[in-house]
């Protein structure tokens, strides 16, 4: 076989992957499904490797089975954005107890993986998080005009990110952990923060997306993006409070498109599901979780076993 003819075979391979990418569906065909209703605002939707679910609610959480039955998992102070470890650990911010919570498989406290200081800042309301798949974690500290990113690395050791973000919230990390982004709510934008190394920035975060504004109900308190997640293909699928919506961006900040969040609170999402392509939306009002077929698969956190 001629090289060139290896070379187009290898084009034509490469082009049938990029051809092979999975497109999303019209928003006008997809309707969120009531997967379990709590009656009341909740956050932090996570999923484990035997496809449960977790949502925090008031001072719960809950564990969510395939099937939608709910059974009391965990209680804290003020349970919110949530991580599974790959070793079946998991991370909990708490906003009351101003710290991230290290619980272990069953829901039982075992440390406190983030609190205290950091250089001149004071963690206090520690919101959401995004687990770097080589060790570590990034979580956002939702204060206005001054919140904060901070990184904590396998030895705990902890540096401060980003600051004067206007309540960083909702937080993720590309697959190539280049890139760290984070929803700025009440500015209704979402900022990426290039990295040179985990927990070191590049420089001064830059904003991705302008989100679009509620016009029924104008001001920050409903425009608030929050909880991300990216699908496979590198697309940023973001809940947006207020606007009962999950929108989808590609890596250079274009709206493709916008899907009904079922909650008018949108706050947080993942993709979970038997092939890991439904997306499960947290929120309130009427406080439920969602689930949403929309047969993108997810970038999936946690490593194979």
């Amino acid at each position: 076989m001629t090289s060139l003819l290896i070379l187009l075979l290898l084009f034509g391979l490469c082009a049938g992957i990029a051809w092979a990418a999975v497109p999303l569906p019209d928003p006008s065909t997809i309707r969120p499904v009531e997967v379990f209703r709590t009656n009341d605002y909740s956050e932090g939707a996570v999923v484990d490797y035997e496809g449960y679910l977790y949502i925090s609610h008031e001072q719960i959480i809950t564990r969510v089975s395939p099937d939608g039955q709910g059974t009391l998992w965990a209680t804290a102070s003020a349970p919110n954005g949530h991580r599974i470890l790959p070793n079946g650990n998991h991370l909990v911010c708490d906003g009351d107890r101003h710290a991230v919570l290290h619980l272990d498989a069953h829901g039982n406290e075992i440390g406190v993986a983030a609190s205290g200081t950091v250089d001149d800042l004071e963690i206090r309301l520690p919101n959401d998080l995004t687990l770097d798949p080589q060790g570590g974690f990034y979580f956002t500290d939702s204060i206005p005009e001054t919140g904060a990113v901070y990184h904590v690395a396998t030895d705990g050791k902890k540096t401060v990110v980003a600051r004067n973000i206007d309540f960083a919230n909702g937080i993720v990390l590309s697959a190539n952990r280049q890139r760290l982004y984070c929803a700025e709510s009440l500015q209704n934008r979402v900022l990426v923060i290039d990295l040179k190394a985990p927990g070191v920035p590049a420089g001064e975060p830059e904003v991705l997306v302008d989100l679009p504004a509620n016009q029924e109900q104008p001001g920050t308190e409903w425009n608030q993006p929050d909880g991300m997640a990216f699908d496979a293909e590198g697309r940023l699928w973001i809940a947006h409070y207020g606007m009962k919506a999950v929108h989808v961006v590609d890596p250079s900040g274009q709206l493709l498109a916008t899907y009904d969040g079922g909650n008018r609170l949108t706050s947080n999402l993942c993709f979970a599901g038997p092939r890991f392509d439904q997306v499960y939306v947290t929120g309130g009002e009427p406080g439920a979780l969602f689930r949403l077929d929309v047969g993108v698969p997810g970038l999936r956190l946690l490593p194979p076993r």
